[in-house]
């Protein structure tokens, strides 16, 4: 672990200040881009990273963070249902210019706008969960019930069926 943080790390713990929350990002040698690799860097299960996946809702244009489960993958179908609006994927232009992060490294807050936000009802099952914060080898613990307070996001099912 480093000891100071980089730019984009350091606005996710601002970020996460202002909440009043004692969450502390960690900014790690190691790469934490995927699910796989975060939960092997933090030693837990894939099913505890919270991996924050941008896309583009097809009529508005908006963009919308939806926060899966790491061992599940997002039903497009069942988003578009809970949003009432067809979605399709964001390339890393589009996520770079709504969120101000790059893609693997997209966190759960301090984005460059707001962003209407779902969140994979199976995160809630864990006791402790992770969430990147803003580089792809930062990333912060939090509760799940935290992680609906700061993002003000709605708890749905967004897992495709295997």
């Amino acid at each position: 672990m480093t000891q100071e943080l980089s730019s984009s790390a350091q606005r996710v713990q601002e970020a996460l200040a202002g909440f009043g929350m004692d969450l502390q990002v960690m900014e790690l040698t190691q790469s934490t881009r995927t699910s796989a690799e975060a939960a092997l860097a933090v030693g837990c299960d894939v099913g505890q990273i919270a991996k924050s996946l941008i896309f583009r809702a097809r009529q508005s244009g908006q963009a919308v963070l939806v926060i899966a489960s790491g061992r599940n993958r997002v039903d497009e179908k069942r988003v578009a249902v809970l949003l009432g609006e067809a979605i399709g994927k964001a390339d890393a232009d589009f996520v770079r210019a709504a969120t101000g992060f790059v893609i693997g490294g997209v966190p759960p807050v301090g984005h460059s706008q707001p962003l209407q936000t779902l969140i994979d009802g199976d995160l809630l099952a864990y006791d402790e969960i992770w969430a990147a914060a803003g580089t792809p080898n930062a990333l912060f613990r939090l509760a799940p019930a935290e992680l609906v307070t700061i993002t003000g996001g709605t708890v749905g099912e967004v897992k495709r069926e295997a």
